[in-house]
């Protein structure tokens, strides 16, 4: 069995098993083990339409993309002109090409693992945008001065794209596990907090690459360095501070943390202003919105 299968058979067990925890997690929650309303299910869903984002951005990237059309319904998901999703990303080296596989067999498996807990409660994959919306987020990053971004175009671009999502995932998760209600062990906010972890290895490891060419050009006569630090100061602009470059006084600083070393959280409105772009209710990468009751 070559290496992918035994990793994609670990991780099918690994879908079944987060699923099964998260279920039952769900189904025994009752009044009695928190005075709180129990936003679980909400909470998950809301989850669950970022990482359907995050999948198809990655699936996108490796040229998987009906990997994730076959889940969760057959909402459009927009791409730019001239990529369909079923062919890499061009130019990929084989390392990078390699991070990406893993990290999109990642996303994946958080999709299938939160749907099977939620069951009959999992909301189904709302529009996404993984075209417009980069171009639109290029230009606002830049005040116009990037134009025509497109994450798919080659691989600095889609290390870039990568970075416009991963240090949110963090934040989002960080943020939601005080609206969980079920902390046991095993429980649905231990689930998300392992969930999170991963999130932030992604971060981590997208920001090392692209700290490693902070130097390099990259687009509008902006090195690597300037235009994440752009992406990061957008997305504090709007998402409620709480973010940094890859680089803080002209050191590396891979790990997005607060002056104690504790990883950001947002609020879920926080989250939603990044992503819907500035929109309100809609807009940017959900065209439509999200899908369940936190929108």
């Amino acid at each position: 069995m070559s290496n992918l299968n035994r990793r994609q058979a670990l991780q099918q067990m690994g879908f079944a098993g987060a699923g099964a925890v998260i279920a039952g997690a769900i189904s025994s929650c009752t009044p009695s083990m928190a005075a709180k309303p129990n936003l679980d299910a909400d909470v998950l869903n809301f989850a669950l339409n970022l990482e359907y984002l995050e999948a198809a951005f990655y699936l996108a990237a490796v040229g998987r993309i009906n990997d994730i059309k076959a889940i969760g319904g057959s909402a459009e998901i927009r791409l730019p002109s001239g990529f369909d999703g079923t062919s890499p990303v061009p130019g990929l080296s084989m390392a990078v090409r390699e991070y990406a596989e893993e990290i999109a067999e990642d996303e994946l498996a958080h999709v299938k693992a939160i749907r099977a807990a939620l069951g009959a409660k999992a909301v189904d994959r709302p529009v996404l945008d993984l075209g417009m919306a980069f171009d639109a987020a290029g230009q606002a990053a830049s005040n116009g001065a990037i134009t025509g971004f497109n994450p798919f175009a080659n691989e600095l671009f889609f290390l870039h794209g990568a970075y416009i999502f991963e240090d949110v995932g963090v934040t989002a998760y960080k943020g939601a596990a005080r609206l969980l209600s079920d902390d046991r062990e095993g429980g649905v906010l231990d689930t998300a907090a392992g969930i999170l972890a991963v999130e932030a290895y992604h971060a981590g490891e997208v920001r090392t690459l692209l700290y490693q060419r902070k130097d390099q050009p990259a687009a509008a006569g902006l090195t690597v360095e300037q235009v994440t630090k752009a992406i990061s100061d957008l997305r504090a602009k709007v998402g409620g501070g709480k973010d940094q470059g890859i680089t803080l006084n002209g050191k590396a600083n891979i790990v997005l943390a607060d002056p104690n070393a504790v990883a950001y959280g947002r609020s879920t409105t926080e989250v939603l202003a990044i992503v819907y772009l500035g929109g309100m209710g809609k807009g940017g990468f959900f065209p439509n919105g999200l899908n369940g009751k936190i929108k």
